[in-house]
């Protein structure tokens, strides 16, 4: 493995291949070393729970670039390589073979793992997760033999498991702790139109429960018993209850790590030599004013190039947007911008959400903090540039489907 001018990658998901692009790209022709855990050459995770897990797309679009790919733009790629530590000061890295490599930049793109569900019996055979394409292979023979199944946890990742499992057939039972699912991230008022999709389609929704245990039959998941004793029967189990960032590595190597590995805009860690980008950046964003860690696909995509860029020595911050899709039943959608939860005091409906074909704005002090278009396509820009005006907008013209969204900022009654 190359030596100490190295720029290293540890983490082969979408953010690492995206990386050792952009460092092609951009000119740099030093060793560039990517390290990934899976046997799997870097893919993206999207098509995991939706056009992958439903058998509408192939196996071969899911991969970040072409097998040769690396090879022709002389990136060693090492797969099945865990790095098990880090040096900053001796600018090294440790490997699970016992080897240990030199860098002279160092690019953490480790990602996230999903939260294990703390109940008796999560561990039975037929409880599955969703984070690696080997994830998605095990659910989509589920979806083929089972009759019935219980998806524990109502938010992305357990609603688009529940979509694609009703779409095979399979008879589900979702699970969710709060009142709605995505009721934290959406809120009520758009929280309840996922709710409503999802029982239109025929999905036996469960909200305000806890799932005390999993039981099984001979080490094998047969049901969930909730706290109240009410015992749901199962063929499996799927559990989506959250992810948390992989920044173990950080925090025993001694960089400042908070839900995530810190970074400032430049994508850069405690350490000068030394980023993160993807899941498992906690990083300052320049518009909001704040700290924040992106789990979307988006983010995978985007941030590693200004990490490189960074790393490089060029002057570049991270000032996108968060981003993110779905897709469910006959449901699209996109979301652009961020809202804390309790963040806004108004959301205001463009179109029509009974037919879920319509844009939800969430406004604080008349400022909108994001928009999510669901069914209704090409008008990300506008939502972006209304997001980053910081400019009160009127909540009635807003609404009005008659009034073009991009006249909206130049609009009268429109104030600073």
């Amino acid at each position: 493995m190359a030596g100490n001018t190295a720029f290293m990658i540890a983490g082969a998901g979408l953010a690492g291949a995206k990386a050792a692009e952009t460092l092609r790209a951009e000119g740099f022709d030093g060793p560039v070393v990517l390290l990934g855990d899976e046997r799997e050459r870097p893919y993206e995770r999207p098509p995991l729970s939706k056009g992958y897990l439903m058998g509408t797309s192939e196996l071969e679009g899911i991969y970040a670039h072409p097998p040769h790919w690396y090879a022709e733009h002389d990136v060693e790629l090492r797969l099945g390589t865990t790095v098990t530590g880090i040096d900053p000061a001796g600018h090294t890295v440790a490997l699970d073979d016992g080897s240990r490599h030199g860098y002279a930049k160092l690019l953490l793109t480790t990602g996230s793992a999903p939260l294990p569900l703390p109940v008796p019996g999560a561990d039975f055979g037929g409880v599955h997760y969703l984070r690696r394409l080997a994830d998605s292979d095990a659910l989509k023979e589920t979806f083929r033999a089972a009759t019935r199944i219980v998806v524990i946890g109502g938010g992305w990742i357990g609603l688009e498991t529940t979509a694609a499992a009703r779409a095979a057939g399979v008879e589900v039972t979702l699970l969710e702790m709060a009142e709605l699912p995505l009721l934290r991230v959406l809120g009520r008022e758009v929280a309840q139109v996922f709710a409503a999709l999802h029982t239109d389609h025929g999905v036996t929704l469960r909200c305000g429960v806890r799932v005390a245990e999993i039981t099984g039959t001979d080490g094998r998941a047969d049901g969930v018993r909730l706290a109240d004793g009410t015992r749901i029967p199962a063929d499996a189990v799927v559990v989506g209850v959250g992810i948390a960032p992989c920044s173990g590595l950080a925090e025993v190597a001694g960089l400042d790590v908070d839900n995530g590995v810190l970074v400032d805009a430049q994508l850069r860690s405690s350490h000068p030599d030394i980023h993160a980008a993807g899941d498992v950046a906690n990083a300052f964003h320049p518009l909001l004013g704040r700290h924040l860690r992106v789990e979307h696909w988006a983010n995978a995509l985007h941030q590693p190039q200004t990490a490189a860029r960074a790393m490089l020595g060029q002057d570049v911050s991270y000032d996108r947007l968060p981003y993110f899709f779905t897709d469910q039943y006959d449901l699209g959608m996109e979301y652009t911008g961020h809202v804390e939860p309790d963040g806004y005091d108004q959301v205001v409906f463009r179109g029509n959400p009974e037919a879920r074909e319509f844009i939800a704005f969430w406004l604080a002090d008349g400022r909108v903090l994001a928009g999510m278009n669901v069914n209704i396509w090409d008008v990300t820009d506008p939502i972006r540039a209304l997001v980053t005006s910081g400019r009160r907008i009127d909540p009635g013209r807003l609404a009005d489907t008659s009034v073009p969204l991009a006249d909206l900022l130049d609009a009268p009654g429109t104030a600073a």
